[in-house]
């Protein structure tokens, strides 16, 4: 399957279960969609209405303990993040989402098996290219004591989620990784939701978790953890906060280029921080191809730490010596060219740093000084250069 190509899936493939939150059955049908559909989700009722919605930002009316998505008709479906994170973890671009009741089942509070049914119904290329958002600059939200940062980095999309719970079974946990389907299949899938016992009451009178079971979450009073089975990673808790980003950063409509960081986040912050993104029409641009592609040809490996009550846990993240010294030398390219020769010569290091891909690399921003100003100079006239596809709301298609 090439990797610049869209994808979408072979065959429709249905899984059933219980709301998390509604306690109500439901059956969710995964399916093929056309090129550049993105995720739609179709509400069918029981007198044969059928509701459709695509899964993107401005369609996201609530983000209370999950996310749900609507529009002036009301709401249409919750607790979309674990099928999305599925989806977008696993590579697919295109997909229709069929559930026939008020949110998408919780399984057993991870994504495994929506992660099984995507592999049942075998994820296929498409015949147009792949699109992106790219993160130019970094946008910031704060919320209290919780911190969300989308930032610009050009080698894929990464997590890196920091959770802290005053519960010492849970406690401090952060966890770092570049996703990619496999890494989504053995990292976070299986990750599964949890919550404390003593918020129970208080979440039923509300009516939340009104589906919730030992069966579907990880469930801890202040003493032990109360699933028989114990936990699936050592650092569980903070591994399903980065899938709840997953599913969170599918609303972007698009696969994003760029580095997600949260410190006591939540799903509120999530959407906080992607708004924010948007409303910002200098800090992304869509993009047909992933330059970073290089990185792989260049055979680096991946390497990191992930920190789960100040225990060390199995994580992974990028090297990226090569993005900083490739970035350095184009940059220095430039000033001399400035320097030496003037304009005829920066006109000529302009193309090249084009042609090499410079933008990307200064989407990093780990660099100050002079070097950023000579980086923010070929930035500026290269923006002339782009072609933003939005719709007419100023959102991604």
């Amino acid at each position: 399957m090439k990797s610049n190509r869209q994808t979408t899936l072979r065959r429709q493939v249905a899984v059933t279960g219980d709301g998390v939150h509604s306690g109500l059955p439901v059956t969710l049908t995964l399916g093929p969609a056309s090129i550049d559909a993105g995720f739609v989700f179709v509400r069918s009722g029981s007198d044969g209405s059928e509701r459709e919605l695509r899964a993107i930002t401005r369609h996201v009316i609530s983000t209370e303990l999950a996310t749900v998505l609507g529009d002036r008709g009301g709401p249409l479906v919750g607790t979309v993040e674990h099928v999305l994170a599925a989806l977008r973890g696993m590579g697919v671009d295109n997909a229709t989402i069929e559930v026939d009741g008020p949110e998408v089942p919780v399984m057993d509070g991870s994504a495994a098996d929506f992660v099984a049914a995507i592999d049942r119904a075998e994820v296929v290329s498409q015949s147009a290219q792949r699109r992106f958002i790219e993160v130019l600059r970094p946008v910031s939200v704060t919320m209290g004591n919780a911190v969300g940062e989308l930032r610009p980095y050009s080698s894929g999309f990464r997590a890196e989620v920091e959770i802290d719970f005053e519960n010492p079974l849970i406690g401090r946990q952060s966890y770092a990784l570049d996703v990619t389907p496999a890494r989504f299949r053995r990292e976070l899938s299986r990750a599964r939701t949890f919550g404390m016992m003593r918020d129970v009451k208080r979440l039923w009178s509300s009516g939340f978790a009104l589906g919730a079971s030992l069966k579907n979450s990880v469930v801890f009073d202040d003493e032990r953890l109360l699933n028989n089975e114990g936990l699936r990673y050592a650092d569980e808790c903070v591994r399903h906060k980065i899938l709840d980003v997953m599913g969170d950063m599918a609303l972007a409509g698009l696969p994003l280029l760029g580095a997600y960081r949260s410190i006591r986040g939540g799903h509120k912050l999530n959407h906080a921080v992607l708004t924010a993104l948007f409303a910002d029409r200098g800090a992304w641009r869509v993009v047909e191809r992933q330059s970073a592609h290089r990185r792989a040809a260049r055979g680096l490996v991946d390497v990191g730490v992930g920190l789960a009550g100040g225990r060390i846990a199995a994580a992974y993240g990028p090297d990226v010596s090569w993005a900083i010294e490739e970035s350095f030398f184009w940059r220095s390219r430039l000033c001399q060219a400035l320097s030496a020769g003037g304009g005829a010569c920066a006109r000529q290091a302009l193309t090249i740093m084009a042609v090499a891909g410079f933008a990307a690399g200064m989407g990093d921003r780990r660099s100050v000084g002079s070097d950023a100003v000579c980086g923010w100079f070929c930035w500026g006239l290269a923006g002339r250069l782009r072609l933003i596809c939005v719709d007419e709301r100023g959102l991604p298609p």
